[in-house]
Order: structure tokens, then sequence, then C-alpha cells
């Protein structure tokens, strides 16, 4: 749930109404496709429960990912095809928010916009700092003392964490029909 919390911790409790509101709960069965290699995303996704494989065409899996995760953001930021195709490995639910009615919110609310692309680009930043660090880019003098560790939360994004849990917990109740 940690990749969620890099989005939730940027925005306010009435942009996550606005996204339990604006979405679909859409349920996935074993084996269904959400985003295919080669072909426009036209949705960003968080995984609410479940499991989901990321795989590239001649490497195989590349990831499993759970509650929480966000899929499809890297296409929103920019028109580059996806590289992966996303399959849910098991019966999986997730909240679908639509390119278009994103982007309809983005040109209406500035603000909205700030939070959410600040979102994006610390959640962005951390898939890159692990990534590099996986390749093992800069290992060759050890850990500094003040380096984070790749599962480490950003000092900034700790004063936010507790509040970011809450919010996805009051989302997932919102999508299961519960009075918030």
């Amino acid at each position: 749930m940690r990749k969620a919390l890099y989005i939730l911790s940027q925005l306010n409790d009435i942009d996550v109404e606005w996204m339990a509101n604006a979405g679909n709960r859409r349920s996935l069965t074993a084996g269904e496709v959400i985003i295919t290699a080669g072909k426009q995303v036209e949705s960003l996704f968080i995984i609410l429960d479940g499991k989901i494989s990321v795989g590239v065409k001649d490497i195989g899996e590349i990831a499993e990912l759970g509650a929480g995760e966000i899929l499809g953001e890297i296409s929103f930021v920019d028109s580059t095809l996806p590289y992966a195709t996303v399959m849910a490995l098991m019966d999986t639910h997730v909240l679908e928010l639509p390119r278009a009615t994103i982007e309809k919110r983005l040109e209406m609310e500035a603000e909205f916009a700030g939070r959410f692309y600040k979102a994006l680009a610390i959640f962005l930043a951390d898939r890159l700092r692990s990534t590099v660090s996986h390749l093992g880019y800069g290992n060759g003098k050890g850990l500094d003392a003040d380096a984070s560790l790749p599962d480490e939360l950003d000092d900034n994004l700790l004063d936010n964490v507790s509040l970011a849990g809450d919010r996805f917990d009051r989302l997932l109740r919102q999508l299961h029909g519960e009075r918030i």
C-alpha cells in the first residue's frame, strides 16, 4: 500500500472523495489484462485488493503488485505507449479513473492540478530511485550513513503517512458503499 501513500499524502480529503465518486470500481478476474503493452492507456488505476502481475515481452514478470499500488501513471504523464502488460493474478478490484475525467478536473481546478502532479512526481521519483538502486548504480562505495534505503519513506512523506492511510481506508469504505 505504500505507493498509494505517495499519492494520497499530497491530495486532500475532497480530492479523495472526488476520486471515489468519479472513478469506477472495476472487478478483474484471474488472467484478465488491464494494460496491454503497445496500446494506449486511457485510465489511471488504484489496486484496491488482489494481485496484479506486470510483465515485459522477452523478460517475463518484473513485478507483482497488491493493494494500494498505482497503474497507468506513466502513460498519464506522457503519450508513450506502455512497455509492460498488466494482468490480474487472482480476482482483483481496482478503482479506475478515466483520463478524460481527470483531465477535466485538472483544467477546472488549478489547486487540484498542483497537488495531483506533485503526487505523481513524488511517486515517479521514488520508482526511479528504486530502479536505480536495483540496477546497482552507486553501490561501489557502500551505503552512506545519510543515504536512504529503497524501502524507506521520505521524511516529508512521513508527516502525512497516517493521514494518507486514513484516506485510503475512507476511499475503500466509500467504494464499498459505507457512509463516510
